[in-house]
């Protein structure tokens, strides 16, 4: 399995190297390429926003259901603790999930 793995990855960056050395990254952006990149981008955005949204719901139920384990937990600390890491991921998946753009657009520029 780790085999395939590091074979898969390999014939990946063996196959997108040569596509990186041709690209000449300091060439402008026409107006013409960015309008065409907008309207590319536009519905993948929304798609995007969507799941977002849907994500950020489930994640408030998730949450509450977190919370309510918590508080019927009593003195089990398993329990305590299993409702601490449900609440943790959660929040480190909407910190995920919402902070992707502003990651994106850091590293575009």
């Amino acid at each position: 399995m780790r085999v395939q793995l590091v074979a898969l990855v390999l014939a990946f960056v063996l196959a997108v190297a040569p596509v990186l050395a041709a690209v000449d990254f300091n060439k402008p952006i026409s107006a013409e390429d960015q309008s065409t990149f907008d309207k590319i981008l536009e519905p993948v955005m929304k798609i995007y926003n969507l799941v977002k949204y849907i994500a950020t719901a489930i994640a408030a139920v998730i949450l509450l259901v977190a919370g309510i384990n918590y508080m019927f937990s009593g003195s089990d600390p398993r329990k305590r603790e299993n409702a601490k890491n449900m609440a943790m991921y959660v929040i480190i998946g909407l910190i995920i999930i919402w902070a992707t753009p502003f990651v994106v657009k850091f590293l575009v520029g």
